[in-house]
């Protein structure tokens, strides 16, 4: 049962459990915070959650300036507008606070607090990431959603106005000092962010599970990560108090994003090209693209997804690998429509005229090149199409 907070590391020290955010203070005085910027979003800044976290540093008499103006995909320009915060406030460290978004943007500020020019500048795909140079400002995560699992990564995914598309900061220096997670700032969140963040979570781990990266480590923590998706996703969006399911969801996300670093796959690169030419949310985009990924690699990648199917408690004894792969792509599907996954993303309003963009973008996207089956522009061309 989830009913105390608990602490573990790997690497990144976790607080873990209901209640954990009211140690806040605490965790700040331990990571060497003396004011914090506290970096989220425009909607969670008029949230209980939002007035509960200041109210726990006001309460402590702990000194905190606010950006709350973060993009649902970040934009470099949040970041720049978050260090003029930092900056004139005379912060001395971050805080996260929010989903995937809140925390990209709350990593690379600190970032940019040392070092010179313009977050673009670091983008990993041109070698932008070797520039970096520490120490950083410490910075504590706390997540709202259970998706990206950004709170233990060392990576953030930034759009960029100037080039109109998805790039990547990553480097150690970037992952958080502390991740909060406390379960209980995720009931408020609504069913269809559940859903849509879940199955984000779920997408890092099966596409980590089958990047053709050896690490057994990582292979573990993914399953792991499968499992709590499917034995808890569906409870944490049809009954939303269940503390136990926010909290498992919670550390699947997690999961999800410790096991990428072995890598991701196609589905990222068409949903990173989905949120910077469509706006469509990420996890959402990952949720719709994943099964016709599945699909397209299932000859490739059979022995892994047997052993998704396992996860999802399928009796696969007596079967070929490809049929016990065939269960899992139906599992999946499945799961998607019982927590109100749209079908296709002519739901989510992307059309026919906008696939040779969509398209050109994802090919650009570097996550594609850790796909299991390798892929061709006009092989994610017919993945957008299989999608729509």
């Amino acid at each position: 049962m989830i009913n105390e907070v608990t602490r573990f590391s790997f690497p990144t020290a976790v607080a873990f459990g209901p209640g954990a955010i009211d140690q806040l203070p605490d965790y700040l005085k331990e990571v060497g915070i003396g004011k914090p910027l506290l970096v989220t979003d425009p909607g969670l800044r008029k949230t209980d959650v939002f007035a509960r976290v200041t109210g726990v540093l006001k309460d402590s008499a702990t000194p905190c300036a606010v950006f709350g103006d973060v993009h649902p995909n970040p934009l470099d320009e949040d970041i720049s507008k978050a260090l003029e915060v930092y900056r004139s406030q005379g912060c001395t460290g971050v805080i996260g606070l929010g989903g995937g978004s809140a925390l990209d943007a709350a990593k690379v500020v600190p970032v940019l607090a040392v070092n010179d020019g313009k977050i673009n500048e670091y983008d990993g795909q041109t070698g932008g990431n070797q520039r970096i140079q520490g120490p950083l400002p410490p910075m504590i995560a706390v997540p709202t959603t259970a998706g990206t699992g950004s709170e233990v990564g060392r990576c953030s995914v930034i759009t960029s106005v100037e080039m109109g598309r998805k790039f990547m900061v990553c480097h150690p220096l970037m992952m958080p000092k502390m991740a909060v997670l406390d379960p209980e700032l995720t009931v408020g969140l609504p069913s269809h962010l559940t859903a849509a963040t879940g199955m984000d979570a779920f997408t890092h781990c099966v596409e980590s599970l089958i990047a053709p990266v050896f690490h057994p480590m990582c292979d573990a923590i993914a399953l792991k990560g499968i499992e709590l998706v499917a034995g808890y996703l569906e409870k944490a969006v049809n009954e939303p108090t269940d503390i136990e399911a926010r909290g498992y969801m919670q550390l699947a996300a997690m999961m999800g994003a410790v096991a990428f670093q072995k890598d991701l796959g196609a589905a990222h690169s068409l949903s990173h090209a989905l949120s910077a030419v469509c706006h469509v949310q990420h996890g959402l985009a990952n949720a719709i693209t994943l099964v016709p990924v599945m699909r397209f690699n299932k000859e490739t990648s059979a022995p892994h997804y047997a052993r998704v199917a396992a996860a999802f408690g399928i009796n696969t004894f007596g079967l070929s690998d490809l049929e016990a792969a065939d269960k899992a792509i139906e599992a999946v599907a499945d799961l998607n429509r019982r927590i109100g996954i749209p079908a296709s993303l002519t739901e989510v309003g992307v059309t026919a005229d906008q696939l040779a963009e969509l398209t050109r973008k994802a090919f650009q996207d570097p996550c594609h090149a850790t796909n299991p089956r390798p892929c061709t522009e006009d092989d994610l061309l017919s993945l957008f199409k299989a999608s729509l």
